[in-house]
């Protein structure tokens, strides 16, 4: 698959400088750049690359002017860093394959739907009673359990498993083996020191536009449901315990956990290898450094944490001068 510098430009509303004609198959970085790939140039420290690069398009800004000759095809853009999210996303969709799936591999009893245009891989388990939208690319080897509800335009890679009753909004995307509505870590002690499960009988709700990282989990609710809400993104091996509820907007980096029944804001920015207490409210626009510890409610929108356990991030780092002065006497 090879595209033209003037069908991205056009794609992307930008203006060719130089060869319009110039082919390309793939992304690659600005610092590897060869014959055959686009980069993306936006960040000044970056702009010794464009003049060695080897790449046969760039994508620039409008008010990028070279200092020096470049060989590739540039495109102007109104914002390079946002375009090349639509480039990558267009490129992806180009390579794809529409190729439906074998429908004899699919085990799927009569009571389940599937929706116009919707390709299923070979593989694949659907529960009774499912109910999977338009234009859905389900991966082979995906199980779907009773019950489910998938929307449309929804993206479901090798590997994922969603349990019983639980609902997946429209545009989502879910990477290869996360798992949606397991059950929640739920254990009653008793007097013997041993524990009794607690049977959890609710149920997972992703809204529209969220997209789950591979081997993340997303348990399902002891009672009513966790519920993911629009447009969240959660990276790779993250973990959302039961009745645990995500702001609209808000973003979760790899190996962070929100424990039970935590209630997150909306646009909120939560870093790698950050915990999140059970039972306490996080307000909207809240931003938590990599590897903080949340054990209270946050009642401030818009602060900034860091550490364990977590502090406003000027105190921290007036803590932090602190400890350094000490440590070196």
């Amino acid at each position: 698959m090879e595209i033209t510098a003037q069908s991205i430009a056009d794609f992307l509303h930008g203006t060719v400088v130089g060869d319009a004609n110039a082919r390309v198959s793939s992304a690659a970085r600005i610092e590897q750049g060869r014959p055959g790939t686009i980069c993306f140039f936006a960040n000044p420290k970056y702009e010794h690359y464009v003049y060695d690069n080897k790449a046969s398009i760039i994508l620039v800004n409008n008010t990028f002017e070279p200092k020096q000759p470049v060989s590739a095809t540039m495109i102007k853009v109104e914002n390079a860093y946002e375009a090349v999210a639509s480039l990558l996303e267009y490129i992806s969709s180009l390579k794809k394959s529409t190729k439906r799936g074998n429908r004899w591999l699919v085990c799927r009893p009569l009571s389940s739907s599937i929706g116009k245009g919707t390709n299923i891989g070979r593989q694949v388990i659907i529960g009774k009673h499912v109910k999977i939208g338009k234009y859905c690319r389900i991966y082979p080897q995906v199980y779907l359990g009773d019950n489910v509800k998938v929307g449309s335009n929804v993206i479901i890679y090798p590997g994922v498993r969603i349990y019983h009753d639980c609902v997946i909004g429209d545009n989502c995307i879910l990477q290869a083996n996360c798992v949606i509505g397991a059950d929640g870590f739920g254990f009653a002690p008793r007097e013997d020191g041993s524990y009794k499960k607690i049977p959890q009988t609710g149920n997972v709700v992703l809204e529209d536009d969220v997209e789950v990282g591979a081997n993340t989990t997303v348990d399902r609710a002891t009672m009513g449901s966790t519920i993911v809400h629009k447009g969240v993104k959660l990276d790779n091996l993250c973990q959302v315990a039961h009745n645990v509820e995500i702001g609209d907007n808000t973003v979760m980096a790899a190996l962070s956990g929100l424990a039970g029944s935590a209630k997150i804001g909306k646009q909120c920015i939560i870093g790698g290898q950050s915990g999140i207490v059970g039972h306490i409210t996080v307000a909207d626009h809240t931003t938590i450094a990599a590897r903080t510890g949340v054990i209270g409610n946050v009642r401030k929108e818009g602060e900034i944490l860091l550490g364990y356990p977590a502090i406003d991030h000027k105190e921290y780092m007036k803590a932090y001068a602190i400890f350094k002065s000490n440590a070196k006497k």
